[in-house]
């Protein structure tokens, strides 16, 4: 009984509202001790808040394993959490100093107390597979413009495609379509006037149509986690209705027996 009370506690909505005001506050305090001039007149304070908040988020994971047992892990939300509060319980001293820069991670946790935040890291994820597909074929079309502009723009300018890695690397930059055209193209286009017949069906491709599948996926995939999601709403409210007219049906027929 007491587990389940504790669990309502932690799945309720308020709590989750504090616990997001905190991963705020935190991040606030993350913030300033950056600040040499701030830690100079209020760090000890800084720095005790921090201790306070670090304390709420390990009481938090603590309450959630004493509710929960070892459905706990079964959560990779829950995974995440213990992983980003364990984080920050390591010293930070000697060779694990780096790790005191770390503590900003903590801010992530505003991402699974989040429900929106949530089902966008979701639908991320669940386009991985199908990404994975994409970015193969954007590797094979980068190799073959880098071959090529190799063959063709090297002796004239070596410092863009010098060799292979220099050439994908301004490919890169050319899709990015950061300074591309006065940048690069113009440039080649000035010794090389019919340069523009490679570089603008790359950009098409690479720029337009790739990187646009990229993003199709991922909304694609957002939009079925949230369908997902409204399903097991449904289903949730749908037995707890089920349930309810159970529990009305056994009354009315408790106190039919009773009048008879």
């Amino acid at each position: 009984m007491a587990s389940e009370r504790l669990l309502r506690l932690i799945e309720s909505p308020n709590f989750g509202r504090f616990i997001t005001a905190v991963i705020i506050f935190n991040a606030v305090l993350l913030g300033m001790e950056t600040s040499p001039t701030l830690m100079e007149v209020v760090g000890p304070l800084i720095v005790t808040l921090d201790k306070i908040c670090l304390a709420i988020f390990v009481a938090e994971i603590a309450m959630k394993l004493i509710a929960t047992g070892r459905r706990f892990f079964t959560s990779g939300w829950n995974i995440f959490d213990f992983i980003i509060v364990g984080i920050a319980l390591v010293p930070s001293a000697g060779g694990l100093s780096v790790l005191r820069a770390l503590r900003i991670l903590r801010v992530l946790r505003v991402i699974s107390v989040a429900p929106r935040l949530r089902r966008v890291v979701e639908g991320f994820i669940s386009a991985l597979p199908g990404m994975a597909s994409v970015f193969l074929l954007m590797a094979i079309l980068f190799y073959i413009g880098a071959v090529i502009s190799t063959k063709l723009f090297s002796e004239t300018f070596p410092d863009w495609f010098g060799d292979l890695g220099l050439s994908a690397y301004t490919l890169f930059q050319i899709m990015t379509l950061e300074s591309w055209s006065m940048g690069i193209v113009r440039p080649v286009m000035a010794v090389y006037p019919y340069a523009w017949l490679f570089f603008v069906p790359f950009i098409m491709v690479t720029t337009f149509a790739v990187v646009n599948l990229l993003v199709g996926l991922i909304v694609n995939s957002m939009q079925d986690a949230h369908h997902a999601e409204d399903e097991v709403k449904t289903d949730a409210y749908r037995d707890e209705v089920l349930e309810r007219l159970e529990s009305i049906e056994q009354r009315l027929k408790t106190q039919a027996d009773i009048k008879k």
